[in-house]
């Protein structure tokens, strides 16, 4: 199978944060993978922009030791990386100040799609703004780029929203969750919309219960100060879990189009229940041999903020009322594995009898590790004896299903930039997604705020508070095993 490459209209795309982490990781490796794939067009310039004094050369030796450490294996190739860094260039900027807004200002092209990639601290998203409009770097035609945390509750989303909007308008701005460009994610609503096999089960009287995990195997060590201003609540369930639980949960869309698929993750968000506090464990890594606390790690001895959360959800609606949806993620678990598992009922009578077991059909969405789909069937174990069932999975992972197409998937970030660049916002946040999504998360905080409950210790390693278990064990339902 060959991969298909769309190409796209010759762009200047202006990184603020040009030296950070992010772009050094992820940003300027993926961008040069887009080039080693023939997706980038001769005339794009990529623009790094920091408050750092580098010459062009510096900054080209910056990304060449970035590709040569996060790239991918087979793009190392020599020639083309020189090639691509002949569209480097860089700035130094004052995001706050009035230093380097002329210089870049003058790198600009009239004839070419403009996008800004704000890769730096929220604090700075509206200062950045504000320039980009005084010094007249941005026309109406332009993009932005920003990453979350997109506010801290909704009052401050808000306020963020406000900022933008007085030098952007909705369809410029683009809200980026990297787990909207996951291949399996996008392909959860393949699965979902383009298969007759799926769509009349996908509802409450066919499906028992939904999972949504993300386990991390590591801890908040280096960046336990933010980690720690925030919380599981607020750095996965607020926006990457809850766009999970949107595209699982959602409407078909009246068509594939940014809006129309928004429009329909909107009216899940306002769908969910308030969740009591019984269906709510949160929980924070302990100390193990070789292995530093949360409360260490966060360099806060008397710290309650959670680095794991598990909880039970319902959405009222039609599709949806009456099936729970349990959610979990944490740090320092006994495996990093990020899936969604749906969970069919059983048969309504069993022709076979108890004692030959009863088994369900469950569809499981890989997003990390080994991107892909199983679906796990019941048949009748081989051989003689009499009818023995099991269960066996029919499986998909990318990698065996398409061979070596599988090796030139885009990473997230790449597809996502991508996409700002053809002006797509399908896999972007709207403004009015992103204040729903708080208005549900802010009155969960403000109550284990106010009851002052603390966060249960659980060993490092572990799948987590034993308590969370009993979110699905009261009910007869189990967590599925964290993959180590």
């Amino acid at each position: 199978m060959v991969s298909r490459v769309i190409p796209v209209d010759p762009f200047d795309l202006v990184i603020f944060g040009g030296t950070g982490d992010l772009a050094r990781r992820k940003i300027l490796p993926g961008l040069y993978r887009r080039f080693w794939a023939g997706q980038m067009p001769e005339g794009a310039r990529i623009i790094g922009a920091s408050r750092k004094e580098l010459s062009e050369k510096q900054f080209r030796s910056f990304i060449r030791e970035a590709i040569a450490e996060f790239g991918i294996e087979g793009v190392d190739d020599k020639a083309k990386i020189d090639a691509f860094l002949k569209q480097i260039h860089y700035v130094a900027v004052d995001a706050k100040g009035e230093a380097g807004w002329d210089d870049l200002r003058k790198l600009m092209r009239g004839d070419v799609v403009r996008a800004f990639y704000f890769s730096v601290a929220p604090s700075l998203f509206g200062d950045i703004a504000e320039r980009l409009n005084k010094n007249k770097i941005t026309d109406k035609h332009s993009r932005i780029v920003v990453e979350k945390p997109f506010g801290h509750d909704l009052e401050s989303a808000r306020a963020l929203n406000r900022t933008l909007a007085r030098f952007f308008n909705e369809a410029q701005i683009y809200r980026i969750d990297h787990y909207l460009g996951k291949e399996t994610v996008q392909n959860l609503m393949a699965v979902r919309f383009g298969n007759i096999l799926f769509e009349p089960l996908w509802n409450a009287q066919y499906v028992d219960h939904i999972q949504i995990t993300v386990a991390e195997t590591v801890g908040v060590g280096g960046r336990g100060a933010y980690y720690d201003h925030s919380g599981a609540m607020r750095d996965m369930v607020q926006n990457h879990m809850m766009q999970l639980l949107c595209l699982i949960a959602m409407e078909p869309p009246y068509c594939f189009e940014p809006d129309a698929v928004r429009d329909e993750k909107l009216k899940v968000i306002r769908a969910l229940d308030p969740v009591p506090a019984g269906d709510i464990v949160r929980g924070q890594y302990g100390k193990a041999k070789g292995i530093d606390s949360y409360l260490s790690d966060s360099e806060h001895p008397e710290s309650i903020t959670e680095s794991f959360i598990a909880m039970k959800l319902h959405v009222s609606n039609w599709r949806w009322k009456g099936t729970p949806f349990y959610l979990r993620t944490g740090k320092r678990l006994k495996g990093r594995s990020s899936e969604i598992a749906v969970v069919f009922k059983d048969p309504p009578h069993s022709i076979f009898g108890e004692r030959d077991g009863r088994r369900g059909n469950v569809l499981v969405i890989r997003l990390q590790p080994n991107e892909g789909m199983n679906l796990r069937v019941t048949i009748k174990e081989p051989g003689p004896g009499g009818m023995r069932l099991i269960e066996v999975p029919l499986d998909m992972s990318f990698a065996d299903a398409l061979g070596p197409a599988a090796a030139q998937v885009a990473d997230a970030y790449e597809r996502l930039i991508m996409d700002v660049i053809r002006g797509n916002q399908t896999l972007f946040m709207r403004g009015d997604e992103v204040e729903a999504a708080w208005a549900w998360t802010d009155p969960l905080i403000a109550g284990w705020t106010s009851r002052g409950d603390h966060p249960l210790t659980y060993e490092p390693g572990s799948s987590g508070p034993e308590e969370a278990l009993m979110l699905l064990h009261r009910e007869g339902r189990r967590w599925r095993d964290i993959e180590q």
